[in-house]
């Protein structure tokens, strides 16, 4: 009788142990769904933005280790204007929504698409430059097109956009590839070395990136970009759907960029002519 007991208050303790993990997981997204965290934010003085230092050109390492990027320049150049510093804090990208939801991170802000499923988690600010995902291959291999992946070893970043689009729509390239699963990358890096050394055939991977990695190359005809049959999408800043005035901030901050001539500038320092934002100066 008492080994009984025993086993029932034991019983009794850890069920009591998960409804407080779940009502501590409920209070936390509340919270992050009604909390507005600006005054915080301003009054530190700094904004604290989680990204993958390793996506090129949007946000990533030099040599000697300085964190630089488009989306560095352009964060910085936002909240100069209100006086805030802008603190990168690399995160596991496979974490970013729960990264912000815990406030570990005020904003990501690292070439973040806006799709429907994210939407129901984050707020985004307005969208600042247009993006898709292409196949990229290597143009000895003669690859033109989705389907001539056919059995061949596919690569892509876990929980990235494109992953997510491989999966959502299977028939435009995900059943054409060796055992209709992609080889997932932590980092867009060592899926590029992969397919220098072709233990990958194809990578589908960010526009932007593509465009910026190839055109660094010593032999950027190496390489062949094909578009295949996805929609395009948007680079977007995420927060968490309380901080409605860090949203404002960000979409004024933004404008007066374009209305300025500074968001030109760094489009063309990042992008050269080749501009893809979507913000222009209001008349």
């Amino acid at each position: 009788m008492k080994k009984k007991l025993v086993i029932f208050i034991t019983l009794l303790a850890f069920f009591s142990l998960l409804a407080g993990c779940s009502d501590d997981s409920k209070s936390v997204a509340q919270e992050a769904n009604t909390t507005d965290t600006w005054s915080t934010i301003k009054k530190r003085g700094r904004v604290i933005i989680g990204l993958d230092d390793t996506f090129v050109p949007m946000g990533f390492r030099e040599k000697d280790g300085q964190l630089v990027g488009y989306d560095i320049d352009l964060a910085k150049a936002v909240f100069k204007q209100y006086g805030i510093k802008a603190d990168f804090q690399p995160i596991d990208w496979n974490m970013k929504e729960t990264e912000l939801r815990n406030r570990t991170i005020d904003l990501i802000w690292n070439g973040y698409t806006i799709t429907p499923a994210r939407e129901k988690q984050i707020a985004f600010s307005r969208p600042y430059m247009a993006n898709r995902q292409v196949l990229v291959t290597k143009t000895k291999n003669n690859i033109t097109s989705f389907k001539d992946m056919q059995g061949k070893t596919l690569g892509a970043q876990t929980s990235s956009s494109g992953a997510s689009l491989l999966d959502e729509h299977p028939t435009m390239l995900k059943n054409y590839i060796k055992n209709k699963t992609p080889v997932l990358y932590d980092s867009f890096n060592n899926a590029l070395m992969d397919l220098d050394d072709n233990r990958i055939q194809g990578l589908l991977i960010d526009s932007v990136y593509a465009g910026y990695y190839i055109s660094k190359e010593k032999d950027p005809s190496s390489y062949r970009v094909t578009r295949g049959g996805f929609d395009g999408e948007d680079f977007a800043a995420g927060m968490r759907k309380g901080d409605k005035t860090l949203k404002s901030k960000i979409d004024k901050g933004l404008q007066h960029l374009a209305d300025t001539g500074q968001l030109q500038k760094i489009n063309k320092k990042w992008f050269g002519n080749s501009d893809n934002s979507l913000i222009q100066p209001e008349k």
